[in-house]
């Protein structure tokens, strides 16, 4: 059932990084990453899928590199490219789920809406500081993103500690492994909030 999957990982920073290990150590076959961002070396601490020597690279082609060299046998799409209104079905195209590895809320609104349009699953999630939510969305069996969560974007963007983003990722690629696999409970109806600084998890009902 992996090795059959095509996943769509929106976003190879912090949250991308930590999935994008685990869906390819897991066997997934066939990965979409999409991110039309450079390596900056501000982002070398919680995106550990680009070495140093990458600064300036494409964020995209950059995880193709490393996921290729960590597991060859799976198939990573570098897609190099912004989501926008006009370009977010054809980017997704027939994937059989989506991360949201995103750090800002207009895009994660585009990719809700195929999610809604198109009955695909979109794992959501997001971090600041040592804190971290993860939900699985798949309308109409659950809210869709716009159901609790506003489309305005703050513009304060808080730091992120790498770890933080190493956690919620690595969950995103469990939520997804399950899902496709068949295997256990997503959090559906569900956001799972992490503190970090007190090392405590919640779910909260939606």
């Amino acid at each position: 059932a992996l090795r059959k999957a095509r996943v769509f990982v929106a976003g190879a920073g912090g949250l991308g990084s930590a999935a994008l290990y685990y869906l390819a150590a897991a066997g997934v076959g066939t990965i979409t990453v999409c991110d039309y961002d450079t390596v900056d070396i501000t982002n070398l601490n919680r995106q550990i899928l680009h070495p140093y020597d990458r600064i300036g690279t494409g964020k995209a082609e950059s995880a193709r590199k490393t996921i290729e060299g960590f597991n060859p046998h799976v198939t990573i799409i570098p897609v190099n490219k912004k989501i926008t209104p006009s370009s977010v079905a054809r980017l997704v195209g027939d994937a059989d789920i989506m991360l949201d590895c995103l750090d800002n809320l207009e895009t994660r609104h585009l990719l809700n809406r195929i999610s809604v349009k198109n009955g695909i699953p979109l794992v959501h999630a997001g971090v600041s500081e040592m804190r971290g939510q993860i939900t699985f969305l798949m309308p109409p069996e659950t809210p869709c993103l716009a159901c609790f969560m506003d489309t305005r974007d703050r513009k304060k963007k808080n730091w992120i500690l790498g770890a933080t983003a190493g956690v919620i990722g690595s969950l995103q690629a469990l939520e997804t492994i399950k899902f496709l696999s068949g295997t256990g409970p997503v959090l559906t109806n569900r956001i799972l909030f992490w503190d970090g600084i007190y090392s405590d998890f919640q779910a909260v009902t939606i």
